[in-house]
């Protein structure tokens, strides 16, 4: 009876070692996925500014001169 409940345990282990390692995997897959989201959201942070500061400079060159 013990080396039954032994084989049990032992194949319960495994099954668990084996989900850990998938869970791992898709985690790992996750972060990947995660870093280049980041990624694009900066480049658009970035872009956004640009085209901000672009189009302020070109209202203010655009503006007449202050006598008029």
């Amino acid at each position: 009876m013990t080396e039954d409940r032994l084989t049990d345990i032992e194949i319960k282990l495994t099954h668990q070692e084996n989900m850990v390692e998938e869970l791992n995997k898709v985690v790992c897959q996750q972060q990947k996925k995660i870093d280049h989201l980041e990624a694009i959201c900066e480049a658009l942070i970035r872009h956004v500014k640009e085209l901000s500061d672009s189009a302020a400079e070109q209202r203010a060159t655009n503006e007449p001169p202050p006598h008029y």
